[in-house]
């Protein structure tokens, strides 16, 4: 099969949690994703299309959230989930990418798990709320909570891409709308409050790993300043790409060669 895709469900003593595993590598990596409306089922072909890349040094391994998610949830809940899917599968030292709220699960998972984190890429999230991302999230809760989804995607869709992007795929947003509708809005709104409570701003010195810090300048709900913040604090590498935002991922073409050329490097601080 291409890029040797495999979809299946760890069944765990307390916890059932979905799995996608591609590439035909032995070195393990890790790729948390952000908050999203639909979870991971289905989606291998293209995750391992979108990070093709990776598919002939590594293993890929992209983790859901649990299935049987209860209301306050904390990222340091679904950070142990992980590092819990993580044993059961005998991962450990791994590259770890973590995006948005996948952002700050990594960030707990090395402070928290050392020993699953070899080297860590931290991409469009932050260490401690702001201002524009308690906004943001607040703004998505209560359309969640009264069931406007059309207007929830869109939001979604307009904070996160560029302004050039939105304009080539305005067309295709009524469509967007309806594929991703949240499966389970109860999921989605304790996925999302969950963000309310992040913070391990004051724990980042215990974080051993090499880090490399990427943002988006335009970013529209963590912020770029968010990045730039976290990266000083951790004293790690950092790069901003000045005409993106909060999708800087998808839309910049050279985003995975910088994460594979920073895994690639020999295990030191940058």
């Amino acid at each position: 099969m291409l890029y040797q895709v495999k979809e299946r469900t760890l069944v765990l003593p307390d916890m059932e949690m979905d799995c996608i595993t591609f590439g035909r590598g032995n070195k393990p990596l890790v790729m948390i994703q952000g908050l999203n409306t639909r979870g991971i089922k289905g989606a291998g072909l293209g995750l391992a299309w979108m990070y093709r890349l990776f598919a002939k040094d590594y293993k890929v391994w992209v983790f859901d959230r649990r299935k049987d998610l209860r209301a306050g949830v904390t990222i340091r809940d679904l950070t142990e989930d992980l590092a819990t899917a993580m044993d059961a599968v005998g991962i450990t030292d791994a590259c770890v990418l973590g995006v948005s709220q996948g952002g700050m699960m990594a960030q707990e998972l090395a402070i928290q798990r050392p020993d699953l984190v070899g080297k860590l890429v931290l991409a469009v999230t932050l260490s401690k709320n702001n201002d524009t991302v308690e906004q943001v999230l607040r703004r998505w809760i209560r359309m969640t909570e009264s069931g406007r989804w059309k207007s929830l995607i869109r939001d979604m869709a307009e904070r996160m891409y560029s302004p050039a992007y939105l304009r080539r795929y305005r067309p295709f947003l009524p469509l967007l709308t309806l594929v991703q509708k949240p499966r389970d809005p109860k999921r989605f709104l304790h996925l999302t409050q969950s963000c309310l409570t992040f913070d391990t701003w004051d724990r980042l010195d215990r974080i051993s790993c090499p880090v490399l810090v990427l943002g988006g300048r335009q970013d529209q709900v963590v912020t770029g300043k968010a990045s730039e913040e976290l990266a000083e604090k951790l004293g790690c590498g950092l790069y901003l790409y000045d005409e993106f935002g909060h999708a800087a991922y998808e839309e910049a073409r050279d985003f995975n060669q910088r994460v594979y050329d920073f895994f690639a490097k020999e295990k030191h601080h940058v």
